[in-house]
This record gives structure tokens, C-alpha cells and sequence, in this order.
């Protein structure tokens, strides 16, 4: 039996940590409260990242999180991200938004599918 949050890598279609089932973990979660990134006690668990091959940039599909004990959407300073470099530009926006990347989960909570 699966859990709505597990994902799985399919290099055949360029997806790195997608969903093993996006149907039910997008009908479980329903609506949700929406906060700023900055958010103190919030955690990333999800930042979903599309592009295409050849594309030089990562559009934000969405980003969904915890806080509270609630699931969130979230609400980033950014809308899409440069393929190269795109840790760095996480971190620089984090940064100048007083919040600490690696510790909000974002870094490591991302999926993608170019």
C-alpha cells in the first residue's frame, strides 16, 4: 500500500522525487491556507519545480508545507529559478528574506520534472 506522500524518480520522463500517486496527495491536501516562506515554525515539504529540456530556467509549480501541524501552501519571493545555480538562488533569496534554507526544508524537499 502507497502513502500519499511517496515519490519515486523516473528518468525516463526527467522526474526527479515526483509523486507516486499526484492525484491523491493533491485530493487529500484540498484547500489550504496560504503563508509567506518567512513563516516562523513553517516547514517546506514539498517545492515542485517544471521546465522543458533546453530551457535555462525552473518555473514554480507549487510549494506546500507544515506549520502548526497543518498543511500550507506557501508563498515564494520567486516564480522560477535558473537551472545552474539554482541551490545558490534559493539561498540568496533566503538570505535577503531572513530565513535559513536548509532548515525550512526547501533544499530538500524539491521535485522536478523537465
Amino acid at each position: 500500500m502507497t502513502n500519499i506522500n511517496d515519490i519515486i524518480d523516473r528518468p525516463d520522463v526527467g522526474e526527479t522525487n515526483g509523486l507516486v500517486d499526484g492525484v491523491a496527495y493533491h485530493r487529500a491536501r484540498g484547500e489550504q491556507e496560504t503563508v509567506q516562506w518567512t513563516e516562523p515554525g513553517l516547514y517546506v515539504t514539498r517545492l515542485r519545480l517544471l521546465s522543458d529540456p533546453g530551457y535555462p530556467a525552473w518555473d514554480v509549480s507549487y510549494c506546500h508545507g507544515t506549520l502548526d501541524g497543518r498543511n500550507v501552501d506557501v508563498e515564494l519571493p520567486f516564480s522560477d529559478l535558473p537551472k545552474r545555480g539554482m541551490a545558490r538562488a534559493i539561498v540568496q533569496h533566503a538570505i535577503r528574506d531572513g530565513v535559513h534554507a536548509r532548515r525550512l526544508g526547501v533544499l530538500d524537499n524539491i521535485s522536478k520534472l523537465c
